[in-house]
């Protein structure tokens, strides 16, 4: 959408919502960071675990922040997004030392999650949900 303010044209910033798929204005967003196992952050490592959660009112962000609550926290499955950012970002990772310093994880750590992964492909080499 555009906005007319003092003669100029702008953007408006629209925002999705998680639960309903409504789009609203970025003012009205309700945001909470919520854990999530399967996320990692391309920009901070320091949000690793934590998704961002958006909706367009609080009875839809609780809706939401309700189903984040009842998923399991997997730290095999965290560990297994940050080796597959590490192997998708970057110079080449050839050994487990180089995985490591690339991960922040030690090497039983990086064994768990690889098992962990390969449990959870399904028929095609796809992760199942």
């Amino acid at each position: 959408m555009w906005k007319r303010k003092s003669g100029k044209t702008e953007q408006s910033r629209l925002e999705l919502c998680d639960l309903c798929g409504a789009t609203f204005a970025e003012s009205e967003a309700v945001r909470a960071y919520v854990p999530d196992s399967s996320s990692v952050s391309c920009d901070n490592d320091w949000f690793d675990g934590l998704r961002l959660i958006t909706a367009c009112g609080d009875p839809h962000f609780a809706v939401v922040q309700d189903i984040y609550r009842h998923r399991p926290f997997t730290h095999e499955e965290l560990w297994a997004a940050k080796i597959d950012r590490a192997l998708t970002t970057g110079p080449p990772v050839l050994t487990f030392e180089e995985l490591g310093c690339r991960t922040g994880l030690h090497e039983p750590e990086i064994r768990r999650a690889i098992a962990w992964h390969n449990e959870h492909l399904g028929p095609g080499g796809r992760r199942e949900p």
